[in-house]
């Protein structure tokens, strides 16, 4: 799989792979005519164990030379000193094979199990074991890239560990300080992003040159990205390069650049190659830009669009302002007024204070003193003329009160008289003394008293009252009064 080189450019990239030219086929020659059969026998040479060994390595190596093998990986085991002990089998036959750490560094893709490799190296004998392998020193897959292959493994695997999530992608920042480039200073790209950057309107950007392909590409892009990351004023952090083929772009499909993208600390936007090229890099990124043109389109803003944000902050804040100050003059002009009525108060509380002190400085005086002294000596004598006359009205009032018990038992005995007088005229006259001279009274049922016998009739109830007690009568006959009798005679 020759790779392609850009003019004036190594083929770079961590995962370096370099298809091997294809050995020239293996020509085995006729084997000779068979020796002829002599009568005389010949006995075989002995040999040592390691001799024959050695012999049988040099005869294998010198007819068949650098092979490719075709075979699916089995038995695959990795020890610590970081060579590769697998088996190429086919439906027939296995073929033990190692590939040792040098050359096994150098791979692009994982080898697992099951993985239908092409192996190209030696075929030997390990002396030791008297083993018969194939000492690999290239392999590639049976079918697909080793790039191809490579950055599927890789794809899964970080997608596995959640790098590629949208919940950990941040946005990018609407109106960046200063914008980071990592970038070739003399490829493309970078004439792209500033010719963008340029026509959007003025921004401060910090390109950070590095590698962008070849073996140490990864690790000098994330020292770039790092060196700007670290910058307080960077906001945002353009990784990228200029179309190329798969070789060209594998510097973008590293593990350890995926992963310093990831815990990059400000947004990272990914712009590598043309819109049909995806790299790792393009997954883990916050955003991934079809192109480094579009990449300044995503992450420059607009002049004109900035222009109106600061003229629309402008007018708010004009706003704001006035809004402000009415208010700070209306709080202003309540403190004022509230710190004139408290001093109003204090100087009346002043005032009031003052004057209490004047009115007691005023008590202490010797004229007022006097006029105090004076004034209670003009009590004192009008207390004495008071008791003197209190004295007076007190006799005064006793001879009156003397003379009203005189005048109220006169009258009372008169009274008394009169109602004596009054009372045995009404005892004379009272039926109760008519009726203990013998008389009686004589009620309806209703209580009217009966004057005349034509009051009442045959059959009637009457009470009749005595001097002592009562009768319930009832009527049997009424007899005419004795002068109608005496004017019926």
């Amino acid at each position: 799989m020759p790779s392609r080189k850009t003019p004036g450019e190594p083929v770079q990239g961590l995962l370096n792979f370099t298809t091997p030219q294809r050995a020239e086929p293996v020509i085995i020659p006729e084997p000779d005519a068979p020796p002829r059969i002599s009568d005389e026998k010949i006995e075989p040479k002995t040999y040592a164990v390691s001799e024959l060994v050695r012999a049988a390595g040099r005869t294998l190596e010198a007819r068949y030379g650098l092979v490719w093998v075709e075979g699916e990986v089995s038995n695959l085991s990795t020890p610590r000193s970081g060579h590769l002990y697998f088996t190429l089998k086919d439906a027939e036959a296995q073929l033990p094979a190692v590939m040792f750490q040098r050359e096994a560094s150098r791979l692009k893709f994982r080898i697992v199990d099951g993985l239908k490799l092409r192996a190209r190296g030696k075929l030997a004998i390990y002396d030791a074991q008297g083993k018969f392998q194939l000492y690999a020193d290239a392999l590639e897959p049976a079918g697909l890239g080793a790039l191809q292959l490579a950055f599927e493994q890789l794809k899964r695997k970080l997608a596995a560990e959640g790098l590629f999530d949208a919940a950990r992608k941040r946005p990018l920042p609407r109106w960046p300080r200063r914008i980071g480039v990592v970038t070739s200073p003399t490829g493309a790209a970078v004439r792209d992003i500033l010719r963008i950057a340029e026509r959007r309107g003025r921004v401060r950007m910090l390109l950070a040159g590095c590698q962008v392909q070849g073996d140490g590409a990864p690790r000098s892009i994330i020292a770039a990205m790092n060196a700007l990351a670290r910058r307080p004023d960077v906001d945002v952090i353009i990784v990228g390069r200029g179309g190329g083929s798969a070789e060209d772009l594998a510097a973008f499909n590293d593990e350890e650049l995926a992963r310093a993208i990831a815990a990059c600390r400000v947004p990272v936007v990914s712009a590598v190659g043309h819109e049909v090229d995806f790299t790792i890099a393009d997954f883990v990124a916050d955003l991934r830009a079809p192109t480094p043109s579009a990449a300044a389109e995503l992450t420059v803003p607009l002049h004109a669009d900035l222009q109106a944000r600061l003229d629309e902050t402008h007018a708010r804040l004009l706003h704001a302002g006035r809004r402000t100050v009415a208010d700070a003059r209306q709080r202003l002009d309540a403190a004022v007024d509230r710190a004139a009525s408290g001093l109003k108060h204090s100087i009346a509380r002043r005032r009031r204070a003052v004057d209490e002190q004047a009115r007691k400085l005023a008590g202490l005086h010797p004229r007022a003193r006097l006029h105090r002294d004076r004034a209670a000596l003009k009590s004192l004598s009008l207390r004495i003329d008071l008791r003197a006359r209190l004295h007076r009205d007190r006799a005064t009032l006793e001879s009156l009160r003397q003379r009203l018990l005189a005048r109220a038992r006169l009258i009372l005995d008169g009274r008394r008289r009169s109602f004596a007088t009054a009372a045995g005229k009404l005892d004379a006259l009272s039926p109760l003394a008519v009726l203990e001279r013998g008389y009686s009274l004589a009620r309806s049922a209703g209580g009217k008293l009966l004057t005349r016998a034509a009051d009442a009739a045959p059959g009637d109830a009457i009470q009749v009252t005595l001097a002592e007690g009562a009768l319930d009568c009832r009527v049997e006959k009424i007899s005419p009064p004795a002068r109608d009798k005496e004017t019926k005679k």
